[in-house]
């Protein structure tokens, strides 16, 4: 390479005008060099060539056996594979590699302070849970019942006449991947083995998925599964991830151990990643079922208050969870969004209105949940609603009524409407 050239540096004072500066060329101006960057990285294929899927197999396998040697000395070796199916998107990030898990202890006491914060802001009394329940109906689903299910559909897809023959999997990548999910079960930070990186990018993945075992990992394993199948898949599979194996293993362990996880906490934030695919794929879902609890919804919806989370898609999630049959969990989710203080849309804050409208024929007694969120919507957007809207919400105050009924007939007195707003300037 060339020596670079030494820039003069002006001996004129500094506070000197610039265009005296201008006229005494001692401006510093650029050289003609121009750099050539290599290009072979942007020139990489889009897809792996069967023999170096072999290769990269083969020393997936090596680093499988050494991870299995150093927790049995005594493990059986697995022998060669191969693949089927060619991949079709590219590797996921090279940084999977890297360790970043955060201490447990610290983690959890963050966790729970988190979650302690927004059940102290919802301020949900014991004898509200009477009201909350009655509006679940229907029972979860475990995430083994679930994988029972997708082995099952699986094996029943090309059985019909006609239609192409089902493709049997190596008895090698079958071992290989039981040996990834012995290892799954036992893993607590560090490396995974590379096939497991590499799964996302064949199209049978759920199938090579659901010979891991995903309902027997251990906690810290999902959330680096999560992260591995949050940047190696597209957004429609991604939402798929999320609502197959997530949502349940995060619902189960709710229900089992009256917490989450610390790496389950933190899959779920690392899943906002793709904000589209974790509404679509988990948080819609979840309300669609009606069999979410108080604390799911509070364990959840602390991780939605403490991420930020693009405008378009919160409101596409907003309008979603307002048409929706209604239950308590609706109107934690819809107090945490609303308490974003987004620049809502007139269409958002439409449905918002409809939401709370519609509840005038209702004979069960409403939870404090939905007052908390019908008092957050009035204080947030009192001046984006309409006359007409405002008159229908004050009936709605008249007709279910709480402690917080005074707040909200206050704002909604002292709102200034949108369409008064318009008048306004015309009469002049």
């Amino acid at each position: 390479m060339g020596k670079s050239k030494k820039i003069k540096v002006s001996k004129t004072p500094k506070n000197q005008p610039l265009d005296h500066q201008m006229m005494n060329d001692e401006v510093v101006t650029e050289s003609g060099r121009v750099k050539v960057r290599s290009r072979q990285a942007d020139e990489d294929e889009d897809f792996v060539s069967g023999k170096l899927s072999k290769q990269i197999l083969s020393e997936a396998k090596k680093q499988l056996q050494e991870i299995e040697e150093e927790a049995s000395p005594k493990s059986a070796r697995a022998k060669g594979a191969t693949v089927l199916e060619p991949p079709k998107v590219k590797q996921p990030d090279s940084d999977e590699d890297v360790d970043d898990d955060s201490d447990s202890d610290d983690g959890d006491t963050a966790t729970c302070a988190d979650m302690d914060d927004v059940a102290k802001d919802l301020r949900i009394h014991s004898k509200d849970e009477a009201a909350f329940a009655a509006f679940m109906t229907g029972a979860t689903r475990s995430l083994a019942d679930i994988i029972k299910e997708k082995k099952t559909e699986i094996e029943t897809t090309y059985t019909d006449a006609g239609s192409l023959q089902r493709r049997e999997l190596d008895p090698d990548i079958v071992e290989l991947c039981q040996g990834i999910g012995q290892v799954l079960k036992k893993y607590r930070s560090g490396k995974v083995p590379k096939f497991f990186k590499m799964i996302p990018q064949y199209r049978n993945w759920e199938e090579l998925l659901c010979i891991t075992q995903p309902d027997e990992w251990s906690a810290a394993a999902v959330f680096r599964a999560t992260k591995i199948f949050t940047s190696g898949l597209k957004t429609n599979m991604a939402q798929r991830f999320f609502n197959q194996y997530l949502l349940p293993r995060v619902r189960d362990d709710i229900n089992y151990y009256g917490k989450l996880n610390f790496h389950l906490f933190q899959a779920i934030r690392k899943a906002l990643f793709k904000p589209g695919a974790f509404f679509k794929g988990f948080l819609i879902p979840l309300c669609e079922e009606k069999t979410c609890t108080l604390k799911e919804a509070i364990i959840i919806g602390s991780v939605l208050a403490k991420n930020s989370i693009a405008i378009l898609h919160s409101c596409a999630a907003m309008i979603r969870i307002a048409e929706l049959e209604y239950t308590g969990a609706n109107s934690i989710f819809l107090r945490i969004f609303l308490d974003k203080k987004y620049a809502l849309p007139y269409r958002v804050v439409d449905a918002l209105v409809h939401h709370f409208v519609k509840f005038r024929r209702e004979e069960r007694a409403l939870p404090v949940l939905w007052h908390q969120a019908l008092l957050t919507f009035v204080q947030r957007y009192k001046n984006h609603i309409s006359s007409e809207q405002r008159d229908a919400l004050l009936d709605i105050a008249r007709i279910h009524t709480h402690k917080f009924t005074h707040e909200i007939r206050r704002e909604l007195t002292n709102a200034k409407c949108r369409d008064l707003e318009v008048e306004e300037p015309m009469e002049k």
